[in-house]
């Protein structure tokens, strides 16, 4: 038992997670690193010339207790607290996945706490800013367009910017006001948007057929780039960050700021918190109770702004 070369077993776990839990490409490379990174620090310093040999024979039963402690020493030097939380739970989850298949007695990581930290307010901008930038992209082109549609969708959607990306013409239905988005673990979900996002895809949309000659094919990606490929998730980040700047934005702004803003706006105004949850595709409530945080500290600022005997 506890036999299995270390990095045979990781590259088996990584293809359960595809096949079993359907993770994404982007969370399956984030689990490799944290688990690549553990073999790399059980084969010892990175200047020693036999460290490459020794991480290939190293094997599952060697990482014990004592040795993840000290992984997890060296990681505090150099880590923040929540990236050795999510680099612990990815160990975590592999010896379970061992256990579960025999290959190991005793899961190292039983008995070691995972490091407290605070969970961080979501980063948002205020109503007023949030049309500002909005406001800052002067549809005078097809790119013009293209990224106020980009802007008014991910506001107006709550939805995550590889959530945008991935859309395709045919899953919005602009009548209705709705689209179909595929979010984390391959699971879709229904997601209304208001009417300034659909006349903002009509009016690029319809720019983009006039332009191209003839109407494009209803299965294509919704966004496209200038060669009339899908729009990757770098180039939706720049847009964000240009008009950002463009209004004079302080902060720093991505998607997922707009995602963060429209679920602040919502419970601000009175959205039900369950509902909030749907919108965002949220597994666990409690995620989507790190927004309430932000209504509390407004509420308690006008109280104390307000109240005679505060």
């Amino acid at each position: 038992m506890g036999s299995t070369l270390l990095l045979v077993s990781i590259d088996r776990f990584i293809e359960s997670l595809a096949a079993e839990k359907g993770y994404s490409a982007h969370t399956l490379r984030a689990y490799r690193h944290d688990l690549e990174e553990l073999a790399d620090y059980m084969a010892g310093a990175a200047d020693d010339p036999k460290r490459e040999g020794r991480r290939l024979t190293l094997k599952v039963g060697e990482v014990d207790a004592m040795q993840l402690r000290g992984y997890l020493a060296f990681l505090h030097s150099r880590n923040r607290k929540t990236t050795i939380a999510r680099k612990l739970a990815s160990i975590r989850s592999f010896f379970k996945h061992l256990q579960r298949l025999g290959q190991v007695r005793d899961n190292p990581t039983e008995n070691v706490p995972t490091p407290k930290h605070g969970k961080p307010i979501p980063n948002y901008l205020s109503v007023d800013d949030m049309f500002r930038l909005l406001d800052a992209v002067v549809p005078e082109d097809l790119l013009g367009l293209r990224n106020r549609a980009i802007l008014e969708t991910l506001y107006s959607g709550g939805v995550r910017v590889s959530e945008l990306a991935g859309l395709n013409v045919s899953d919005v239905d602009l009548r209705s006001g709705i689209m179909r988005v595929l979010g984390k673990g391959n699971k879709q979900r229904i997601v209304p948007i208001g009417e300034k996002a659909v006349g903002a895809i009509r009016a690029y949309r319809g720019a983009l057929s006039e332009g191209h000659g003839e109407p494009l094919a209803d299965d294509g990606a919704l966004f496209l780039n200038k060669d009339l490929g899908r729009l990757t998730t770098r180039s939706i980040a720049r847009v964000v960050d240009k008009f950002a700047r463009a209004c004079g934005l302080q902060m720093g702004v991505s998607p997922h700021a707009l995602r963060h803003s429209f679920a602040t706006h919502l419970l601000d105004a009175g959205a039900d918190l369950r509902s909030v949850q749907e919108l965002l595709g949220h597994r666990s409530l409690s995620t989507t109770q790190r927004y309430t945080h932000v209504s509390i500290d407004r509420l308690m600022a006008a109280y104390d702004k307000a109240h005679p005997r505060r």
